[in-house]
């Protein structure tokens, strides 16, 4: 789950983290009076989505008079912002983020995230902050530090020593960024976060540290233990049919492809999506119906993968251990009627009830193509798909 940057930037506050002063806004004349509220001169108006490269996409620009600020927020506000992380639809911004203007001395880049690999929290550090840190991962990867913190023993000094040293701070800065790596980090604990992203953390001209933007993502398996977290997501923000699917009780992620899949089990959701590509194909979406889903269960998932109009084709893969695929095979014949779905249909079952599911599907008078096994399965579909195209 993600939030907004301001919502990110209060969090910050309220754990001790230096942050600008700012006002978020629904209105151009929120945004004005927001501005009042600021030390007048310059203001920066930063469109809140949940994506990156805002900068990029003209989400974020500095004004000088008030006037300004008001035909900014009107070009931004109740408007799609497409950014390089986006797509070509954009986010819709209902929000815009009036902070004062800061003057920077220096960007850095500053981010907490789990290392899979380690068990741990990893700290990445780097001088070259901004708008091309992507870059310079891949181009100037030395310019990168990245510590890991082992859980049994937590943060200590050393750790936000080395982390000052690789952002090349000294004095009275190290001893500020020592603070906010601590207070980072208790926040990144308490609340479960999956990533925390300062960027730029900048150094002002007058030799402090600020959080200028900020980005915090949380653990989606965690999240019903913050209630406070959980009110501050935004709907608006994720894709519908990843909202349906969470409030129905499935796993779905929307992908690029053009072939639908329904699986139950996230391993065998994985290595269907892997062997589509292996035979020349793109999987739409991951798609986990979960190891006890009903016949209307199942239904609901066809109408979620067929909501997404570049979906040309389905294929459902089912291991019938919990579920039994004769009750797969009644949600697929109720789906298909109730649904009139229109791309071909590639079904294979296995397991509990195999044999009475099949004869279920072959006497509906249904057009679903039935496959052996999994790899004939991702053939079939994948030429069913291209002989439709």
């Amino acid at each position: 789950m993600n939030i907004h940057e301001y919502q990110a930037k209060a969090l910050l506050h309220d754990y001790g983290a230096p942050v600008a002063d700012g006002y978020v806004a629904t209105t151009p004349q929120e945004a004005v009076s927001a501005a009042g509220k600021l030390k007048p001169g310059a203001w920066v108006v930063k469109a809140q989505i949940h994506a990156g490269g805002r900068g990029k996409g003209g989400g974020i620009k500095l004004v000088k008079t008030l006037e300004e600020l008001r035909g900014q927020a009107e070009r931004l506000l109740g408007k799609p912002l497409i950014t390089p992380q986006t797509g070509p639809k954009g986010r819709p911004v209902a929000q815009v983020y009036v902070v004062e203007d800061i003057a920077i001395g220096r960007e850095l880049y500053l981010s907490l995230l789990v290392d899979r690999d380690s068990g741990r929290v990893a700290f990445i550090a780097s001088t070259e902050g901004g708008v091309n840190i992507e870059e310079v991962a891949v181009k100037t990867p030395e310019k990168i530090t990245t510590l890991t913190v082992d859980p049994a023993s937590g943060l200590w000094p050393f750790h936000t020593r080395i982390i000052a040293s690789a952002l090349k701070l000294e004095g009275d800065q190290a001893k500020q960024c020592a603070r906010l790596v601590s207070a980072l980090y208790r926040l990144f604990l308490d609340k479960d976060a999956s990533l925390i992203e300062i960027n730029p953390l900048v150094v002002t001209k007058d030799g402090k540290l600020i959080c200028l933007d900020a980005k915090i993502g949380f653990d989606d398996n965690a999240v019903f233990r913050h209630p406070d977290i959980e009110a501050l997501r935004d709907f608006d923000q994720e894709e519908p049919a990843e909202v349906e699917a969470q409030r129905l009780g499935l796993s779905y992620v929307k992908l690029d492809g053009t072939i639908g899949c329904m699986v139950n089990g996230a391993g065998l959701a994985m290595a269907t999506m892997d062997i589509i590509k292996l035979r020349g194909g793109e999987p739409a979406n991951f798609l986990d119906v979960g190891g006890g889903a009903s016949k209307e269960k199942i239904a609901e998932a066809f109408k979620i993968i067929l909501s997404d109009p570049h979906v040309k084709g389905v294929l459902v893969n089912i291991f019938g251990g919990i579920m039994r695929c004769d009750v797969i095979a009644e949600g697929i014949i109720e789906a298909v009627r109730e649904v009139k779905i229109g791309v071909p249909l590639v079904v294979r079952l296995e397991g509990t009830n195999v044999a009475r599911g099949k004869t279920l599907l072959q006497e509906s008078g249904l057009s679903v193509i039935p496959a052996d096994d999994l790899d004939d399965a991702a053939r079939k579909i994948v030429a069913s798909v291209k002989d439709a195209a």
